[in-house]
């Protein structure tokens, strides 16, 4: 009897482990998962941390914390495509963090995510692959690394992919990429116009967005503008224009534009397809502050260049910039004043902007904001430069005040440029009087301490241009501004030095503002300039002339020597050759010191002393007892004695001074005095005391003898042999050679001094005179008769004259005059032929 057996089932191999879910709900354990061999299992990891991480940057920085980079970088080149998507996911996902980005950056996994976008992998592959490249695009390093390992290539390709995603990952990570100029070069050999073009017509408005960016950035090369008119790029441009549905686009469509307004060969083409006239039309109808002043700048930038300058002015550009004035927007206003100081550039231009422009400039000078003040103020400076009539035009629009006003300006740019166009008004008489009217010098004194270059440099020119007036340079003097002058000699800019020892030339054009300047310092820096070769030039060597011709007695110390033209003054003094470092004292400061046995110090005054000097009212009526300061005076005494040359001896009661406090002064008056002059006390405040040096009646008389027995000789060879005896009679007379070194000229200099308590001695006192006296004696006189002629110092108290005399000719011809030396000590009257060997001798005995 058979048995029915039953079949049992198959038992699985003993190798294989069952099927096994496992629910994970921490990160770490989906972490773990990643180093499993099973694709599946990574797949459904890889995942898991792709939804973890898309929570937020607290999850990412989680994953980040327990290693997951490393391990999905692993996976990156796993043969499973669905484990590489999941991974290139994650990536994608997590790569808008900071810290992710900086460890995904010493991973490399540039390459590896590039090797992702072959065209044969997966859509998403592409779209996160390019999301990780675009968030990592933004560091330097790897755009870099982008470049060389070729990213660029598959990039531009993907720009055609049928996925929006993958176009707008794509095109911003070329428009992060073409931030350096270098992938900028690579993007267009690999034609990436066409497909950015393409992008305009998407109906995404982020990717037109992004390829508008990156056509601005690209299009910055003339190379790409010209690639890009080829490819019609301008019509498709000047279509979103024309398109009011895409106003969002506008403004990046215009930047694109504006790039290729500076480019002559572009514009043209615009010009001639009338793409030129559509933008302009659409300029002139568009409210949109952005969009005008993104239009204004683009013109700005395009017209540096003069051939575009003509295209902008025959299209009438300058209407449309006059109307951006009149907006409500500051940012507008800026940038229409700055294209406006571009256009002026064109003649045409500037005469058109000049005569409609400067009244609404001139009203923008009162803005409250500090930056459109500067750019009017720019563009009223361009306007005005080398154009006479658009300074009058300023000048009739009420710009003077407002102009001054801005030299207060927080910015320099401002104050630099109001400067600018005021120097350019200087320039007509009108408005110069006007300006100066406004106390432009005081207020020149602030922006000559400036520390920006450019208003020292423009202070110091202005100084320059209204320096020639002489109460312009009185009120100079009186607001302090000589000093900052003076300092700006030490700039290492070589505009602000330059301008600078212009605006001291002018201003030593008189000889106290020459005088002050010198005991600045200005000479010594002056001097210093000019030893240098690279920093001296026209102006230092002309500013140090023209300061000692107007401080002679400084000049004659310093050089030991005085031109025919140095024509010598009340006021002039002789104090020897200054020593190199000395400083050089005036004569006031010189006479507070105490005597001593030095060389005396002669002076020359034949100025007549004023018979009465009034005392300020200020000073009327105070009690003796609130007066602080005793009044300057000298009393002149005059005694006739019967010396054997029967010349007058005055005794001097030399140079009173204000004393502080309740003084009375005692004075004790010798035998054969005869006062003058009756004892006055008054006490009068030290700010109003002046310190005047006493007049010199001696050297007044020589003056009247020689203008009376001189001056009518027949001719000047008559007039200087004349004038040599006149001054060696009245120093003592001629004197022997073999005998000069008995001639005691030391002694009586030295009672004269002794009897003056003073080591300043004046010239008409000086009775035995040597060389260096005779000679200034010569040069003072012949300077007030009319007789022409230098002075010049020599070693050991040696000083001649030098006079150029024309020897009588045959008639009809004109010889060249003759140099001599005058003998004044020898043979007064004695002239002798510059360069012979009596003339060399004279000099140096």
């Amino acid at each position: 009897m058979g048995r029915k057996v039953k079949k049992e089932a198959e038992s699985p191999p003993k190798d294989v482990f069952d099927p096994l879910l496992i629910e994970s709900k921490t990160p770490e354990t989906v972490v773990l998962m990643l180093s499993s061999p099973e694709k599946e299992v990574l797949a459904k990891a890889c995942d898991a941390l792709y939804k973890f991480a898309s929570k937020g940057d607290e999850n990412k920085l989680t994953l980040l914390g327990l290693g997951a980079l490393e391990h999905l970088y692993k996976l990156l080149s796993h043969e499973d495509p669905i484990v590489r998507r999941n991974a290139v996911m994650v990536f994608g996902i997590m790569a808008s963090n900071h810290d992710v980005k900086k460890l995904l950056r010493e991973l490399d996994v540039t390459k590896s995510l590039i090797s992702q976008l072959a065209p044969e992998e997966d859509v998403v592959i592409h779209e996160f692959a390019t999301l990780c490249l675009a968030h990592m695009a933004v560091e330097y390093t790897t755009k870099v690394k982008i470049f060389e390992q070729g990213g660029l290539e598959p990039l531009i390709r993907l720009l055609g992919s049928p996925d929006p995603d993958v176009k707008k990952n794509s095109v911003e990570c070329i428009y992060l990429l073409v931030q350096d100029f270098q992938n900028r070069a690579a993007v267009r050999e690999l034609n990436v116009i066409p497909p950015l073009l393409g992008l305009l017509e998407s109906e995404y408005p982020v990717i037109q967005l992004l390829a508008l960016q990156t056509l601005e950035v690209i299009s910055k090369d003339r190379e790409t503008r010209i690639i890009l008119g080829e490819n019609k790029g301008l019509d498709f441009l000047l279509n979103i224009l024309e398109n009011n549905e895409l106003s969002d686009l506008h403004i990046e469509a215009l930047a694109v534009l504006g790039n290729c307004l500076g480019d002559v060969h572009t514009l043209q083409l615009i010009q001639l397809t009338g793409g030129l006239k559509k933008l302009l039309s659409f300029l002139e109808v568009s409210t949109v502050p952005d969009i005008q002043k993104n239009a204004a700048k683009a013109i700005t930038k395009a017209a540096y260049d003069a051939e575009i300058r003509k295209i902008l002015h025959w299209e009438e550009i300058e209407k449309f910039l006059l109307s951006l004035l009149e907006t409500d927007s500051d940012g507008v206003k800026v940038a229409a004043s700055q294209a406006i100081s571009a256009m002026c550039e064109n003649i045409d231009s500037k005469s058109v902007l000049g005569l409609q422009g400067i009244p609404q400039l001139v009203r923008l000078l009162s803005s409250d904001n500090e930056e459109v003040k500067e750019a009017a103020v720019t563009a009223l400076t361009n306007l005005t430069t080398a154009s006479p009539r658009n300074a009058s035009v300023v000048a009739e629009a009420g710009g003077i005040e407002p102009l001054m006003n801005t030299l207060s300006a927080q910015r320099d740019g401002a104050v630099a440029n109001a400067i600018a166009v005021l120097t350019n008004l200087s320039l007509q008489e009108p408005s110069r009087v006007s300006i100066q009217s406004h106390g432009i010098m005081s207020a020149l004194a602030g922006p000559l301490r400036s520390t920006n270059s450019q208003v020292q440099s423009k202070a110091a020119f202005a100084v320059a241009a209204f320096g020639c007036d002489a109460a312009a340079r009185t009120e100079l003097r009186n607001a302090g501004g000589l000093g900052p002058l003076s300092e700006l000699l030490h700039s290492k800019n070589e505009e602000v030095r330059r301008n600078a020892c212009w605006a001291v030339m002018v201003c030593a054009s008189e000889e106290l503002t020459a005088v002050e300047l010198c005991s600045l310092g200005a000479l010594d820096t002056l001097e210093e300039i000019n030893l240098s070769t690279k920093r001296k030039n026209k102006f230092s060597e002309a500013a140090l002339e023209k300061l000692l011709d107007n401080n002679l007695s400084q000049k004659y110390s310093r050089m030991g020597y005085l031109s025919p033209s140095n024509i010598i003054a009340n006021g002039f003094y002789d104090c020897g050759q200054m020593k190199h470092g000395k400083k050089f004292l005036s004569l006031e400061e010189l006479s507070k010191q105490e005597l001593t046995d030095r060389r005396a110090i002669v002076f020359i005054n034949a100025k007549p002393q004023e018979k009465s000097r009034q005392v300020p009212n200020v000073f009327l009526g105070l009690a003796k007892e609130e007066a602080k300061e005793t009044r300057q005076r000298a009393i002149l005494v005059e005694q006739e004695s019967s010396l054997k040359n029967k010349a007058k001896k005055e005794v001097y009661n030399f140079f009173f001074y204000v004393r502080k406090g309740k003084r009375k002064k005692e004075e004790e008056k010798p035998k054969e005095v005869i006062n003058v002059t009756p004892e006055v006390q008054e006490e009068i405040n030290l700010e109003n005391s002046q310190w005047l040096p006493p007049p010199d009646l001696i050297l007044m008389d020589y003056i009247n003898d020689a203008s009376k027995t001189i001056l009518p000789l027949p001719n000047t060879r008559e007039q200087v042999v004349a004038l040599a005896q006149f001054v060696a009679d009245k120093m003592g007379g001629p004197v022997e050679m073999e005998k000069l070194h008995n001639f005691s000229w030391e002694l009586q200099m030295s009672e004269i001094e002794f009897e003056l308590k003073s080591n300043i001695v004046p010239i008409g006192k000086i009775k035995r005179g040597t060389f260096f006296h005779r000679a200034l004696l010569f040069k003072a006189i012949a300077d007030r008769i009319g007789i022409s002629c230098s002075l010049v110092r020599g070693k050991y108290n040696r000083a001649w004259n030098e006079v150029k005399l024309v020897e009588d000719s045959p008639k009809g011809l004109l010889l060249p005059p003759q140099e001599y030396v005058v003998d004044l000590m020898f043979e007064p009257g004695c002239l002798m032929k510059q360069g012979t060997a009596k003339a060399d001798q004279y000099k140096r005995i």
